[in-house]
């Protein structure tokens, strides 16, 4: 989805921006969770497993990363982080075969300017999604919960609840208002940001507004999706959402270094993120605000080892059984050339994972089935360049010198006013959806 809104904006059928997913606003920084921030619309889809998309492939290899090929990314980095004006990024490209590449660039803290390093742990934002949706995947494998239940099986009074799946959840194709566009959410978050927030705080938000469209109509990213389907998890397991995740999810993967947080608490060594996209324009350090606001659409932290891991696991279904990763990677249009989203995860031109937005940092996790590549990308700031997630930038530049024939890429969303009259700045979104925030 940012708080963490990755992928979201406008939204087909009258939804509005949205905060995670992949755009943005002065206060839509919230989008939690990263994903295109413009929200795609395409046309009516079968009901069931729908037939995999096309994924970019091609038999040219990538480059070794070799010091020639170093050499050019340090440069490009470099160039991207003086145009974008981020504070800093960590890097990580793994290719069997062709060598790694991990670096950082810039600095972690404005302040005293301490440089970023590759330990740093980071705010995900909707990189969070491929978590929550991998742990109902994990209840579908236990036989508790099966993907085409209806939601009103778990939470009461969702706005055509009975109609809508726990699959087109997942697919971001419920017709659900996400909360993260809805102007009193944004008032009240951006002016509190310490606030504490209920889930079914966050539903109310959502289900104030009247459904878009029919379930499986089109894709059309919301946050709202991933918050019921953390309820959907916790009523399947009995157990609350950080607790399945981390003996379903983050147990069984070794992510030691990711978490759910319970509150504001962020393990040291980390980043301070920063934002200028609030009610007057000015820049925050946001490293500490409250992320209930995001909970299971974007409120996870983690760093660039356990993300290197994850991208692959989430990618291979290691966690899950082959039938259950299979409906998982059969991707759906989106309405942005190259980009297909699946159960909780997208495919960008080949590239399988989620991106990630929230207020005060951004970040990529994808793998290249293809050639087993992996790209992590982590910066200290949402800010946007040019319409586009800085996250995003980083990206393209750095696959169209390793992987040219599979380079990431995440249409910018256009202007649109800020949600909140009394928002200073003009909401500049973010680069896009994705096989999805957060």
């Amino acid at each position: 989805m940012s708080r963490t809104h990755t992928w979201h904006r406008t939204g087909c059928g009258g939804t509005g921006h949205s905060r995670s997913g992949y755009g943005r606003s002065a206060a839509v920084t919230l989008a939690a969770a990263g994903l295109l921030a413009a929200v795609a619309c395409t046309g009516p889809a079968s009901s069931g497993p729908p037939a995999a998309s096309p994924t970019a492939t091609s038999a040219a290899s990538p480059r070794a990363l070799d010091p020639a090929v170093a050499k050019r990314l340090d440069k490009a980095i470099t160039q991207v982080l003086r145009q974008t004006g981020v504070p800093g990024v960590i890097v990580g490209v793994w290719q069997p075969g062709k060598g790694d590449y991990v670096r950082a660039f810039g600095v972690a803290d404005k302040s005293s300017g301490k440089a970023m390093s590759p330990d740093l742990r980071m705010r995900i934002g909707s990189e969070t999604k491929t978590f929550t949706v991998t742990a109902l995947l994990r209840l579908v494998d236990e036989g508790k919960v099966r993907l085409d239940d209806p939601v009103s099986d778990y939470v009461d009074g969702v706005p055509n609840g009975e109609n809508i799946t726990l699959r087109q959840l997942a697919e971001m194709r419920s017709g659900l208002y996400s909360y993260t566009d809805d102007p009193g959410f944004d008032k009240a978050f951006m002016s509190d940001p310490d606030r504490v927030f209920t889930p079914q705080q966050l539903l109310d938000y959502a289900f104030k507004h009247p459904v878009g469209f029919q379930p499986g109509e089109r894709f059309q990213y919301s946050n709202t999706n991933t918050i019921l389907l953390g309820l959907v998890i916790e009523r399947a397991s009995g157990l609350s959402l950080r607790e399945y995740l981390d003996r379903g999810v983050l147990g069984p993967a070794g992510l030691g270094n990711t978490l759910f947080p319970e509150g504001t608490e962020f393990p040291e060594p980390h980043a301070q993120g920063y934002t200028d996209q609030t009610l007057d324009g000015e820049e925050a350090n946001a490293t500490d605000w409250d992320p209930s606001w995001a909970w299971a659409a974007g409120a996870m932290i983690s760093d660039l080892p356990d993300l290197r891991d994850w991208a692959r696991i989430a990618a291979t279904g290691t966690l899950l059984k082959p039938a259950t990763q299979a409906q998982r990677l059969r991707t759906l249009p989106t309405g942005f050339p190259g980009t297909g989203y699946g159960l909780g995860i997208f495919d960008n031109h080949g590239w399988i994972g989620h991106n990630g937005s929230l207020p005060g940092y951004q970040s990529v996790t994808v793998y290249l089935p293809r050639t087993k590549a992996t790209l992590v990308i982590l910066t200290n700031t949402d800010n946007p360049y040019k319409g586009n997630e800085n996250s995003t930038v980083f990206a393209k530049a750095i696959t169209g010198i390793v992987t040219p024939e599979n380079v990431y890429s995440l249409p910018a969303a256009p202007a649109s006013p800020p949600p909140t009259a009394s928002a200073a700045s003009s909401e500049a979104s973010a680069a896009a959806a994705e096989s999805s925030a957060g």
